[in-house]
């Protein structure tokens, strides 16, 4: 059956989503520069766009979008006649690169690489995260690249403005053009300054698919994946670093969820209430595997472990009134002094509420409410609207529920929102409500 233009633009969004990051990474290889490698992917796709709904869908998308990209940048190295005395021998290389099969190419590209990492995205997420970046510029732009995230959604990780985000990647990506950083692993030496951030990127990475900031669906499952083949091969490649590990034990856990996570009209169902019959034991016993590798290393556990250690008191429980609040409330207590933030005091006061009642999770949330950063934040007032709720005074519940539909840009939340706003309209206060949690 031949495929409608729909169909093709359909294919064309998925390639691109799926493989738009490995793209990258195989022309960054080749051009050493990952502003540049980005621009030629987007121009393949520009092209894609133009040429496959005339010409038909080619047999290996991504091949094709990576060998129009390799040709645009044998041009582009030839016009700026890039290493004067080279530009032959540069051109020849691309050329022969060019011209193998989509097969071949990819074996070729295997036995070139010439250190230890293996792995096209994982050199991308270094490279973004080298130490001439600042900090906050290294998470951005590996989110931009790597996550395929729009600069509203990073935006809304960073609970910054997306003008701020914009300026940021594009200071990045000029930033590492012009120190001529190399496509390249870090050496030992140069790893640990540079593995906070790219633990940071993953995560990030995984809580956009976990949680979708905007759009039609709650979750994208597809960066949970994404997220947690790199911080599988990112614990391999650093096997003493027990934050590698307690990361990858806190995404296994969470990821064991997501079947539980939405009903069968992709609602979102709140952690109280999921069927934990549908939790995959097998990501819990691998996030459990994980937890006890970081712990047996030693070390004082850090943020990734804590929060590992939390969801791990989840795992364990086999109903909801199972669950050891007042332990969570103590981890999230350890989490507060070792990595002190508005979000994990906001967690922190949920998880009291549960172990010694709302009234006192209130008075924590309230003292929140002033904190510059969570004024478009909208678990803020979810959570407020909970507690209240759970309190009896459920007028007031209802307008934070409001507040916080308002807040949010994803549909299903949006949705769920509202609805628990309606419940609360719908009873006179005092009567309690059932709480409910992410």
């Amino acid at each position: 059956m031949t495929a409608t233009a729909g169909d093709i633009h359909r294919t064309i969004q998925a390639v691109w989503r799926i493989d738009s990051a490995r793209i990258i990474g195989a022309l960054a290889r080749k051009v050493r520069d990952v502003g540049l490698a980005e621009d030629l992917a987007q121009e393949a796709l520009l092209a894609a766009i133009e040429q496959w709904p005339r010409e038909g869908l080619p047999d290996n998308p991504a091949a094709w979008l990576t060998t129009t990209a390799t040709r645009r940048a044998i041009d582009l190295l030839r016009q700026r006649n890039l290493h004067a005395g080279k530009e032959d021998e540069i051109s020849r290389e691309l050329d022969a690169r060019h011209a193998m099969a989509a097969s071949d190419f990819a074996e070729a590209v295997d036995a070139a690489l010439d250190d230890d990492m293996g792995d096209d995205l994982l050199r991308l997420i270094f490279t973004a995260c080298h130490p001439v970046l600042a900090p906050e510029a290294r998470v951005a732009l590996t989110l931009r690249l790597l996550g395929g995230l729009g600069v509203d959604e990073i935006a809304r990780s960073f609970l910054v403005p997306a003008a701020t985000i914009a300026q940021r990647i594009v200071r990045a990506k000029r930033t590492l053009a012009a120190a001529r950083v190399p496509f390249e692993a870090p050496r030992a030496h140069e790893l640990a300054p540079r593995l906070a951030s790219v633990l940071e990127v993953i995560y990030l990475v995984f809580n956009e698919g976990y949680s979708a900031t905007a759009g039609d669906d709650w979750m994208r499952p597809a960066l949970c994946d994404e997220a947690l083949r790199l911080g599988r091969i990112l614990a391999g490649l650093v096997p003493d670093e027990a934050e590698a590990h307690g990361l990858v034990a806190l995404m296994e856990i969470q990821a064991s969820r997501a079947a539980a996570r939405v009903d069968a009209n992709g609602d979102p169902i709140l952690l109280l209430d999921q069927n934990r019959a549908r939790w995959d034991r097998v990501l819990i016993g691998r996030g459990l595997a994980a937890l006890a590798r970081a712990e047996a290393l030693g070390s004082a556990l850090g943020p990734y472990a804590l929060q590992a250690a939390i969801a791990a008191c989840h795992a364990h429980a086999r109903t909801a009134a199972e669950t050891d609040w007042p332990r969570i409330a103590a981890l999230y207590e350890a989490l507060a002094q070792l990595a002190p933030s508005p979000v994990v005091e906001l967690n922190r006061a949920v998880a009291l509420s549960m172990a010694f009642g709302p009234a006192i999770g209130l008075e924590r949330v309230d003292a929140l409410r002033d904190e510059p950063l969570l004024q478009a934040y909208h678990l803020l007032p979810s959570v407020r609207g909970d507690l209240l709720a759970r309190l009896g005074r459920r007028r007031e519940a209802c307008e934070e529920f409001k507040r916080a539909a308002g807040l949010t840009r994803n549909a299903r939340e949006r949705k769920l929102l509202l609805a628990r706003a309606l419940a609360c309209s719908a009873s006179p206060d005092g009567l309690p409500a059932t709480s409910a949690d992410r």
